[in-house]
């Protein structure tokens, strides 16, 4: 029998990780041709998630948990758990119910069909709509400026063979774009459109910053373009500020006793080329610390526990 691994990621995650495990039990009971495992990976959570893991996993050994020392983040603790499956193909969702487990099957015929990812995208979401149409423009900003085809409104959810589990493990990546690895891959991959439920209960773990982060690490793995924009732009203005300077110099001279240059101009472009400045040594900064992190080798997360591996 195939074996499928089911993978999820929680952190205070207590009214939605025991319902989420019922539910795909009972999904995967109308597969009886597959064999199953299904990993929860804790982040340190502190509400009780960890207890009710102990003891889901006490009754079901197919159940196994690993339990993280510390909280390391929703990019690095997902990720971690996706490479310790062992199925013949892993499935990755959240806690939340906003990846439907009902599509567990739909994916799974896809993968019989051949491909070697199944990627769940989303053509509309419960969520606020400001937020996802945000969403949708980062993903088609960053279809422009990657140097490979990325998959609009792809967060991870999804099925994916042995096949790239294995190439994932060679990768070594500490800090990984998962959704971008997918694609760098460029194994035969097809798309399930679904629509985002809202989360089921409880509150988003997500706040601006991670947000924020997680595009940035988009950007900084798959494309250069920001730091040659920095580079044009820098010729662009300085070709302007030298021309500016010689008109100002040429009506100087032709006007020399009423044209006064004033302290605006000089104020306004002070404050100009600052910002612009700025806005380039923070983009450079974010290359330079993706740099440090792949250069630090840090593991993804320290166990702490696990059970029924």
């Amino acid at each position: 029998m195939k074996l499928l691994s089911i993978v999820t990621a929680c952190y205070n995650e207590s009214e939605n990780i025991e319902p989420l495990i019922a539910r795909v039990r009972e999904v995967l009971a109308s597969l009886p041709q597959y064999d199953y495992e299904i990993i929860a990976i804790d982040n340190a959570s502190t509400d009780g998630t960890q207890d009710i893991l102990r003891r889901l996993a006490a009754d079901d050994t197919r159940l196994k948990v690993i339990l993280n020392a510390r909280n390391f983040g929703y990019i690095r603790s997902p990720y971690h758990g996706f490479l310790q499956a062992s199925g013949d193909a892993v499935i990755c969702m959240v806690s939340d119910f906003q990846d439907p487990p009902d599509m567990i099957p739909r994916l799974v015929e896809q993968w019989e069909r051949g491909y070697k990812a199944v990627v769940g995208v989303k053509n509309r979401s419960e969520e606020s709509k400001v937020i996802f149409f945000l969403r949708t423009c980062y993903y088609r900003l960053l279809q422009r400026l990657a140097e490979i085809e990325t998959i609009e409104n792809f967060t991870g959810f999804g099925l994916y063979d042995r096949a790239i589990v294995a190439y994932c493990r060679e990768l070594k990546d500490p800090y990984p774009y998962f959704r971008g690895i997918i694609s760098e891959i460029g194994l035969p991959t097809t798309k399930i459109l679904f629509v985002q439920p809202a989360r089921r209960r409880g509150l988003t773990k997500g706040n601006f910053y991670k947000l924020y982060d997680v595009a940035m690490l988009g950007v900084t793995n798959h494309t250069k373009v920001p730091l040659r924009c920095a580079t044009m732009t820098g010729f662009v203005l300085a070709f302007l500020s030298l021309l500016a300077g010689f008109v100002y110099l040429v009506y100087k001279l032709l006007f020399w006793d009423w044209f006064t240059v004033g302290t605006a101009p000089v104020v306004i472009g002070l404050f100009f080329f600052s910002s612009v400045q700025l806005l380039f040594i923070g983009i450079l900064g974010e290359y330079v610390g993706a740099i440090q992190t792949q250069i630090l080798k840090r593991p993804l997360v320290v166990e702490r526990e696990r059970i029924n591996f």
